[in-house]
């Protein structure tokens, strides 16, 4: 029977999965991956394909509301009765929040999921889903070894004047602090960059460009800053969050318009972003064809965004000598990287117009200062790999 590794990203309505076939090395490439999608709602649906990119699977999930315990279930089942000569050996898992605690993965126990659920109050829209689906999986599968990989614990080598707010001591001591996310992404890059890059080593920012985006700064492979900070709404503009903001912008509207903390969550969050400035949609794809100045205004503040993070990633950096774009936008919208670069000739970057309208590799000109690359980024790979070398498999 076939061994693999089992990995899962637990949101609040939606499960992504995927799983590796045991090996050394361990592929890129999932044998089987997939997603639930609205769960807790009456259409609740799992999609699935094989390594070939064939669809394997397409189903709706019987219940009114089906909850994260049955989602998985179903997924369990259906692995069971699809792929019978596979077995699950490890299960690895996203965890937003390791708080100051966890820089490194661990495999989970009793003490240490109890300590995860301590960490609910700092992503409390995003860690109780990733624990319920560790809890679901231990009961659905007691024998199996689960670990957890943390999407803060990249940004822990940041230097501690990078992670401070200019607030009390009293409040920093209880938490509140930048911790930095889109770490799994972040760490793969750093990773695959030597393979890509004479400069790898050197002074290095990604672009992480998705529905959720945000931007690091390494030196060394290491993380030294980044713009998302104590949530996931800060720094970049994103397709329904807002990025950085004034925090008097927000006193002014609980203020003026009586707004608690439930309906600012939900505009900050579900309603800003490229969706909240278009008026139109939260898809790139959709505003970068559209004609309507609404949409291409939300198109520009995303890209000047961008632009003034670079400069000040750079600054914390001491200089730039790669730029790499990566995720859903990153990878795939030529035009956001054209405008981007195109703004950032005085840090010495100069496009290739041509490999960039290819979504080539490498994008920069031959006369660029600064190598300008597009590499696809890889979480499920890394969770995987994090959790064969943990367990010795």
């Amino acid at each position: 029977m076939k061994q693999g590794i089992l990995t899962i990203n637990a949101g609040s309505s939606s499960i992504k999965f995927a799983l590796f076939p045991l090996a050394h090395p361990l592929s890129p490439e999932a044998e089987v991956s997939g997603q639930i999608d609205g769960i807790g709602t009456r259409e609740t649906r799992m999609v699935a394909k094989n390594r070939a990119g064939e669809r394997i699977a397409d189903q709706h999930l019987d219940g009114s509301q089906v909850s994260h315990t049955q989602a998985f279930d179903a997924l369990l089942r259906w692995f069971t009765a699809s792929q019978a000569d596979w077995r699950i050996v490890a299960v690895g898992h996203r965890i937003v929040h390791g708080g100051d605690r966890y820089s490194q993965p661990i495999r989970l126990d009793a003490a240490a999921i109890e300590q995860l659920d301590r960490y609910v109050p700092l992503a409390p829209l995003h860690q109780p889903h990733n624990v319920a689906g560790v809890r679901a999986l231990q009961e659905l599968l007691p024998e199996v070894p689960q670990v957890a990989c943390f999407d803060t614990a990249f940004h822990r080598s940041q230097p501690e004047i990078a992670q401070l707010f200019g607030l009390p001591r009293s409040i920093t001591a209880e938490g509140i602090k930048r911790y930095g996310f889109h770490g799994l992404s972040y760490e793969y890059i750093a990773r695959a960059l030597p393979e890509h890059s004479s400069r790898a080593e050197g002074r290095v920012v990604v672009a992480h460009l998705g529905n959720g985006a945000s931007m690091a700064a390494m030196v060394g492979r290491k993380g030294v800053a980044t713009t998302l900070g104590f949530s996931t709404i800060d720094g970049l503009v994103m397709g329904t969050r807002c990025g950085a903001l004034d925090p008097g912008v927000v006193l002014h509207l609980m203020e003026t318009k009586g707004l608690g903390v439930k309906e600012m969550t939900q505009m900050l969050y579900k309603e800003s972003g490229l969706l909240g400035v278009s008026g139109i949609s939260q898809d790139m794809r959709t505003l970068l064809a559209s004609d309507k100045p609404e949409a291409q205004q939300a198109v520009d503040l995303f890209c000047y965004r961008i632009v003034r993070e670079l400069g000040s990633l750079a600054a914390s950096a001491g200089g730039l000598d790669a730029l790499v774009f990566t995720g859903g936008i990153g990878e795939h919208a030529a035009e956001v990287r054209r405008r981007v670069c195109l703004q950032c000739a005085w840090l010495g970057i100069h496009l290739n117009p041509e490999a960039n309208a290819r979504h080539d590799l490498r994008i920069s000109a031959h006369n660029s200062n600064v190598d300008v690359l597009v590499i696809p980024t890889n979480e499920e790979w890394m969770i995987a790999h994090h959790a064969q070398t943990l367990l010795g498999l």
